[in-house]
């Protein structure tokens, strides 16, 4: 049996919508094609694979477990073929370097933004494009350990992603805050332990986010769980909650008060050791770096520096 195969991206590409609409005659109408001639892509890629993909229904048809596995791949695949005739159209149009940097949302929520808009902003690298993308620590660590980003910027220490075989450079230090609706008890404080709040309802983020995993150990060190009201898929919308009344969050100090004006917050750092984080923009190590990844790696370095 082979163990490798030459998949083509166009039954790929209809696999993909065959699954997304679980309708063989819509995918079809919507690729401008008949109904059979995917039905006989579907047909080939089965063959090809050894395997049944779609489990045809009266109504139309679901993936099988192969079938939902491949179309996990697929996507993968067809999101790679996407980037690589980005990426070749953007030398084609004259551009000299492309850095994809993976960023966890503290950082996105800070300074990075800006940093790289400074970098992008200076004459000598108007032909340098970058992809910022938003994922989770070990998403971040992960992407840049498989070659899939050239740089990534993350939290490191004792309690973050394991950095192990990657290098990295300091990036900038910020400090974790509780924060709260303007009228909250303890929104009067200069500094608040954790322990001091574990009577509220919080506001979580994503279970891989790294500050929530932080929460949860240091809270069951304390013999006291964290209760959740709600669990939101991003910072901005964390914030909102907080300022609807609704809970109380944990989060970056800078970036929560970049938007407690407008929100109606406060930010009280928390008083723990563990609360200050130190950010690395971390990489495969020089030899891996391309002349742009290496400039933006050198001004994300340098852009806000670390101070004791």
């Amino acid at each position: 049996m082979k163990t490798e195969h030459d998949l083509d991206l166009t039954s790929l590409r209809l696999f993909v919508a065959v699954c997304d609409h679980r309708n063989i005659v819509r995918a079809a109408a919507e690729a401008h094609l008949s109904p059979s001639a995917v039905s006989k892509r579907l047909a080939q890629l089965e063959a090809q694979l050894g395997t049944p993909l779609l489990l045809r229904r009266r109504h139309g048809v679901e993936p099988t477990p192969a079938g939902e596995s491949l179309n996990e791949h697929a996507r993968e695949l067809l999101l790679g073929a996407r980037r690589i005739g980005r990426d070749m159209a953007a030398f084609a149009a004259g551009a000299r370097g492309q850095v994809r940097l993976l960023a966890t949302a503290s950082v996105m929520a800070g300074r990075l933004p800006e940093d790289v808009a400074a970098f992008l902003a200076q004459p000598a690298h108007t032909g340098i494009r970058i992809e910022l993308e938003l994922r989770s620590a070990a998403q971040v660590v992960r992407g840049v350990r498989e070659g899939l980003a050239s740089l990534g910027v993350c939290w490191h220490s004792p309690h973050g992603t394991d950095l192990n075989s990657l290098s990295f450079l300091p990036y900038c230090r910020d400090r974790l805050a509780l924060v709260l609706p303007i009228q909250h008890p303890l929104a009067g404080r200069e500094r608040v332990r954790l322990v001091d709040a574990l009577d509220e309802d919080f506001v979580g983020l994503p279970v891989d986010n790294a500050v929530q995993t932080l929460l949860v150990r240091t809270a069951a060190g304390l013999g006291r769980p964290l209760r959740y009201r709600m669990t939101v898929s991003d910072f901005e919308a964390a914030l909102r909650v907080i300022g609807g009344g609704l809970a109380v969050g944990v989060m970056a100090a800078d970036a929560a008060l970049a938007r407690s004006a407008s929100l109606k917050l406060a930010v009280v750092p928390l008083a723990e050791e563990w609360a200050e984080r130190t950010f690395v923009i971390c990489s495969r190590g020089d030899a891996d770096l391309t002349p742009a990844a290496r400039l933006l790696r050198e001004h994300l370095a340098t852009a806000v520096g670390i101070t004791d």
